[in-house]
C-alpha cells in the first residue's frame, strides 16, 4: 500500500537529532515549509547539544531527545507524544536508534531517504521514500523532503536566533577589533582524521595578522584535544596576540562570535555550517570529506578542496569511483592541505567580500540578532 503524502499538512512532525552543521543545514527546509503552510504546526525532535544552537527558532516547537537516555529517553518522547498524531513525519536521521524512535510516533505517513542514500536499513522503516538524487549535497538532501511534498519555494532562508546576550558575551572576549576565527578541530570521534596541523593554522594567524591586520580567535570545545591544539598554535605564534575562546563560549556565544568575524577557518565541522547559515565569509579546509557533499554551502567555491588527491593516494580510486560521501579515514589526509592552498585562498575569500560583497556562488542567507 502506498501511503499519499498530505496536500495540506496541519502538523509536520522531524525527526533530526544531530550534528551541529547538519541540524543548521536543515533550517532553511524548515523555512521553506513554513512558507508553503504558514499555519501549521512543526515539531522538531532534536538532540541536546542540538537544541542549545537552535533553541528560539520561531514558529518550532523543540523537543530534545539526549541518546545518552537510551530507550528510557525513547520512552518519555512516546509519552509526550502519545496523544499526538503528524500528518507526516519528515524522518531525517539515518540511524537505527532514530529509526526505533520514529516508530513510537503516531503519523500518516513516514518519509525518509531513497534506498541509495538510507543508512542503517532506515528505508525498512519509513512509508515513502524521496526520489532518488545522486551526488547531492548534505543541504540539498534535507531539501528534498520539502519538494517532496509539493514546495517549490526553495530560496536559502535561515533567521537563526541570536540574543543580545551572546553578542555581549561575544564581545567580552573579542571587543570591537576586527578578527579572524579559526577553529582548529572538529568533533573528536574514533578515527576522524579531519584537523589539518597546528604549525599550518599558527602560520595562517601570523599571515592574517600581517597581510590583513586580522587577530584571530581561537574557537572550539573543552576536549583535551582541543586544548592540546590551541597550546600547540599558540606556542608556535609567541609574538602575535591570540584570543583564546576554546571551551569558553556557549553555543548561542559561538553563534555570534561567526556572526562578528570577518571570516572563519575550519575543517569540516559545526562551525562552518553556523558561520555559512550566518552569512559570514567561510573558508573549509576538506581533505577526508567530499566538500561537493558536505562543503559551507554558500562558499563551496571558496573551500580548500584536496579530496581528490586523499582518494587518490590513499584508496586507489578515483572521487567518480568512489560511492558517494565515502570518507578517507587516513591519518595523514589532510597534510595534503598546503599553506600555501590556504593562503591564497584566504586572500581571495578577503578580496572577494571586501565591502561586503559575497562570493561568486554565495546566496547571503539572513538571522535575527
Amino acid at each position: 500500500m502506498k501511503h499519499s503524502l498530505p496536500a495540506c499538512p496541519r502538523h509536520i512532525g522531524i525527526l533530526r537529532l544531530s550534528a551541529l552543521g547538519d541540524v543548521c543545514n536543515l533550517v532553511p527546509t524548515v523555512r521553506a515549509l513554513q512558507r508553503q503552510w504558514p499555519e501549521a504546526r512543526i515539531t522538531w525532535i532534536v538532540g541536546k547539544a542540538e537544541y542549545s544552537l537552535l533553541d528560539g527558532l520561531d514558529g518550532v516547537d523543540l523537543v530534545v531527545y539526549d541518546k545518552a537516555t537510551g530507550l528510557k529517553g525513547m520512552r518519555a518522547i512516546w509519552r509526550q507524544f502519545e496523544d499526538v498524531r503528524f500528518d507526516v513525519l519528515l524522518h531525517m536521521q539515518q540511524a537505527l536508534r532514530a529509526s526505533v524512535l520514529s516508530l513510537g510516533l503516531k503519523c500518516d505517513v513516514r518519509v525518509g531517504y531513497d534506498k541509495a542514500r538510507a543508512k542503517d536499513w532506515q528505508h525498512w522503516f519509513t512509508h515513502r521514500q524521496l526520489a532518488p538524487h545522486p551526488r547531492a549535497h548534505v543541504l540539498e538532501s534535507f531539501m528534498d523532503f520539502a519538494r517532496l511534498l509539493g514546495v517549490e519555494d526553495t530560496r536559502l532562508d535561515w533567521s537563526l536566533p541570536v540574543p543580545e546576550a551572546a553578542y555581549e558575551e561575544a564581545r567580552q572576549l573579542t571587543g570591537d577589533q576586527p578578527y579572524l576565527v579559526i577553529s582548529p578541530c572538529a568533533n573528536p570521534r574514533l578515527r576522524n582524521f579531519r584537523n589539518w596541523s597546528a604549525e599550518g593554522y599558527a602560520a595562517i594567524i601570523e599571515h592574517a595578522w600581517q597581510r590583513h591586520g586580522l587577530k584571530t580567535v581561537m574557537s572550539g570545545g573543552g576536549s583535551p584535544l582541543e586544548r592540546d591544539m590551541g597550546e600547540q598554535i599558540r606556542r608556535l605564534c609567541p609574538d602575535i596576540e591570540i584570543i583564546d575562546a576554546i571551551g569558553r563560549t556557549s553555543l548561542k556565544g559561538l553563534l555570534a562570535l561567526l556572526d562578528r568575524a570577518r571570516v572563519v577557518i575550519a575543517p569540516d565541522s559545526g562551525p562552518v555550517h553556523m558561520a555559512n547559515a550566518l552569512g559570514t565569509p567561510t573558508l573549509g579546509l576538506y581533505a577526508t570529506t567530499n566538500p561537493d557533499r558536505a562543503a559551507p554551502y554558500c562558499w563551496r567555491n571558496q573551500v580548500v578542496n584536496r579530496y581528490p588527491d586523499a582518494v587518490r593516494r590513499y584508496l586507489k580510486k578515483t572521487v567518480e569511483t568512489v560511492s558517494w560521501g565515502t570518507r578517507v579515514r587516513h591519518a595523514d589526509a589532510m597534510a595534503l592541505i598546503t599553506l600555501n592552498d590556504v593562503v591564497d585562498h584566504l586572500d581571495r575569500l578577503m578580496a572577494a567580500t571586501d565591502d561586503t560583497a559575497l562570493a561568486e556562488d554565495a546566496t547571503e542567507p539572513s538571522h535575527e540578532g
